[in-house]
């Protein structure tokens, strides 16, 4: 339960601000079909995180606890800290209309392509060994941190400074930074 909790909790900090959270702002006012747009952002995060939840506990496997718990340690940090950097807007093309749906699950499935919220799947999922539960918890944060700016969109964003966010977000990195120090 805690890798599906700590999951949840991470990524919804991590994608306040991030730039798949404004592509998904983007969507919900280009296609005005929330539904559809969510449905995207939820199969999309399903095989793209539970990709890197599977890379992570594969690759928990090759290193020793020791080199496994510096290794994990410094990616939090480095997660945090770049975190703080903000993201910009992405264009989304419009040169094909393939529905709200479509258009979503393969222009969320690649803007996830390295982001930090995929790397940290892939450090939690090596944290914790467990495939389902972080992609579970992972994938949930994603659709409630999205499910903020397709379905409230602008206003929200417009009342909660994103610097504050992103500074919340660095201080859980690194509190989970701090956690496997002492506990792994």
């Amino acid at each position: 339960m805690d890798a599906l909790i700590q999951s949840f909790f991470l990524v919804v900090a991590s994608e306040m601000g991030d730039k798949t959270q404004l592509i998904a702002l983007l969507l919900a006012t280009k296609f005005k079909k929330p539904w559809a747009v969510m449905g995207g952002i939820l199969v999309a995060t399903l095989l793209n995180h539970g990709l890197a939840s599977y890379a992570g506990s594969w690759a928990a496997g090759l290193f020793a606890p020791a080199t496994l718990k510096w290794i994990l340690i410094s990616l939090f940090v480095g997660f945090g800290l770049w975190i703080l950097i903000p993201d910009k807007d992405e264009e989304i093309s419009d040169s094909k209309n393939y529905g709200a749906f479509l258009t979503t699950t393969v222009v969320f499935f690649f803007a996830e392509m390295g982001d930090k919220t995929q790397l940290a799947t892939v450090a939690l999922g090596a944290k914790f060994q467990s495939m389902l539960w972080v992609t579970v918890g992972t994938t949930l944060g994603m659709l409630v941190a999205d499910a903020l700016v397709v379905f409230l969109g602008a206003k929200i964003i417009e009342r909660i400074p994103l610097k504050i966010i992103r500074w919340f977000a660095c201080g859980l990195f690194l509190a989970f930074a701090v956690l496997i120090y002492f506990k792994m």
